[in-house]
């Protein structure tokens, strides 16, 4: 009697049994990419009138990597699933539960997880894609707010799905009773709390300042003596980008707890120093000095309210005193502003036949000789 090429036994399976193994990967590997792009593109459907403005390739290079990682979880599953050996080999057994495990039981849990790991990393692009687009229609705003509440709002959606997915694992693939576990932290819980107080303190201090808004993101802020731009605001910290582009992470208890100014806020930049004059400056020439240097603030476009006064004698000077405002703008150019008035000083010094004094001694024998 024949016998069936298909239904003969090889290490435990049948050749059918291999064929279909090798078919379902060859399936998967072969159109996972396809069956990834057309499954973006039906989800995206849902997202159409939401997202209007955004092409849907933005939607499918987010979503392509998890759904092809899911497809290959599942086909490998159900190519692993076509054969019985060794899957059926009991690598565990106890006796009076009459309780057994297969080596297919844990390559079953394993899969399990891989598939359900996969289904969050999807969900967690498809927030991505939503925040995205909020930020895009954000941008079109002229309010600020939204374009710092935004990543917040992502970060915490984001942390929520991981502890979702963390208890989703611990209950479909550990057999774990997630709602005793929870119940079961409550002291536990009070001891993390308290291990977490400075996290808490930064969580607390975030929110904060997202009710009193004492800046936006894009605003130039000064917190205990260090400036610069806000970048972002997150959970635990603030991220500032200073004027030589260094980032800079502050947590968000000192935000709110130390001394803030925000200058975008205001209207101009106080410019407060002194110069000074040799002692060989003539009086009618320190009074030309000042009176060029004030007439040069008045004129000045990107300055107001400024003057001049000559202030009073130094040990080693005559000491001029210069204030003015600057209009409020970008650090570079405040820096530009400055940097020509300085320039400008010096011009109106040396046109008076005048020098900028320094730190001198005169020796006895150029002291002046007393007559007897």
């Amino acid at each position: 009697m024949d016998i069936n090429i298909f239904d003969q036994v090889f290490w435990g399976n049948t050749v059918k049994q291999y064929c279909f193994f090798v078919g379902f990967i060859l399936l998967g590997l072969l159109f996972k990419r396809l069956v990834s792009r057309l499954f973006s593109l039906l989800i995206f459907t849902a997202f159409k009138k939401f997202a209007e403005d955004i092409k849907d390739d933005t939607f499918v290079a987010l979503l392509l990597k998890p759904i092809e990682s899911f497809i290959t979880f599942c086909t490998l599953y159900l190519a692993v699933n076509q054969l019985k050996f060794p899957l059926d080999v009991v690598m565990w057994h106890r006796t009076k539960s009459k309780l057994q495990v297969t080596i297919g039981d844990c390559i079953d849990k394993i899969f399990l997880f891989l598939i359900i790991l996969s289904i969050f990393w999807i969900i967690l692009r498809i927030i991505d894609f939503i925040a995205h687009v909020l930020k895009y229609k954000a941008s079109l705003t002229n309010n600020k707010a939204d374009d710092q509440l935004i990543p917040f709002l992502k970060e915490l959606t984001k942390t929520l799905i991981c502890f979702l997915g963390f208890f989703v694992l611990l209950g479909f693939v550990f057999e774990i009773n997630v709602l005793t576990l929870i119940t079961g932290l409550g002291i536990g819980g009070i001891a993390i709390a308290l291990a977490a107080k400075e996290s808490l303190e930064n969580l607390i201090g975030s929110f904060t300042i997202f009710l009193d808004k004492p800046f936006t993101v894009g605003d130039v802020v000064k917190v205990d003596g260090i400036e610069g731009t806000i970048e972002k605001v997150g959970f635990r910290s603030t991220w500032l980008i200073s004027p030589d582009k260094t980032t800079i992470v502050i947590p968000n208890r000192a935000m709110i707890d130390g001394v803030l100014e925000n200058v975008t806020l205001r209207n101009y930049r106080r410019v407060n120093f002194q110069i000074g004059l040799t002692y060989e400056t003539k009086s009618e020439d320190v009074k030309k000095i000042v009176s060029a240097i004030n007439e040069y603030l008045k004129g000045n476009r990107n300055t107001k309210d400024g003057y001049a006064t000559f202030d009073n004698f130094g040990d080693f000077a005559l000491h001029v005193q210069v204030v003015y405002l600057v209009i409020n703008m970008e650090h570079s150019q405040y820096v530009k502003v400055k940097e020509e008035i300085n320039f400008k000083l010096i011009e109106i010094v040396e046109t008076y036949k005048s020098e900028f004094a320094y730190p001198t001694q005169r020796s006895v024998t150029d002291a002046p000789a007393i007559e007897k």
